[in-house]
């Protein structure tokens, strides 16, 4: 259950997904080779914790497509759970006005290749990975059924990531856009934390 996907290929995959309100046949990740992509698991459609997450990525989605970023979601429901839910009101508990696509794991296996499936209960743990450019995975987290998400976290590392890609320089703890950061060096170091 537990293995490291940092480092490597993201598993590849076609499947049906619903896109601003639209069912897609064959949606792919290879589509999205030369964007950063934030691939995302959460557990069922019509649920509680849920919807909060990705109303929230909706509402963090401008600052995500300034950066080049996609954001894709995914659970073990239906195109068609998919496209209700897309099309019921926050009121009633939907996610009315997300526009992103929400892929169908139906058959599980997107979730299995992710690691992230819960066998017992049959549904994918909230699981989150960053895609850089050419389709290799810089971060995953995975968090229990409960846990929600912090989508500024995501934001945060998606930052780290293009800072690091475009200035060749690593981000410290805490670190946020605009902040120092530095080569990966003893001298480099010191100096931070004498600035600081």
């Amino acid at each position: 259950m537990s293995h490291l996907l940092v480092g490597t290929p993201a598993p590849q995959f076609k499947a049906k997904a619903v896109i601003n309100g639209n069912i897609v046949e064959d949606f792919s990740l290879e589509d999205f080779m030369g964007k950063y992509v934030f691939f995302f698991f959460y557990p069922l459609d019509f649920t509680f914790v849920c919807p909060t997450e990705l109303h929230s990525f909706q509402d963090y989605l401008p600052e995500f497509e300034k950066r080049n970023a996609q954001i894709i979601g995914c659970s073990v429901d239906s195109c068609y759970s998919h496209f209700a839910w897309t099309n019921t009101p926050k009121s009633q508990g939907g996610i009315q006005g997300v526009s992103y696509p929400l892929v169908s794991d139906l058959t599980k296996q997107i979730s299995r290749s992710y690691h992230v499936l819960n066998e017992e209960e049959g549904i994918a743990y909230r699981g989150q990975f960053l895609i850089d450019k050419q389709g290799v995975i810089r971060h995953q987290l995975v968090n229990d059924l409960p846990l929600g998400r912090s989508i500024e976290e995501a934001l945060r590392l998606l930052d780290a990531l293009i800072s690091y890609e475009t200035h060749g320089e690593v981000c410290p703890a805490n670190w946020k856009s605009g902040e120092k950061t530095f080569k990966a060096n003893l001298e480099d170091l010191v100096s931070y934390f004498t600035v600081k």
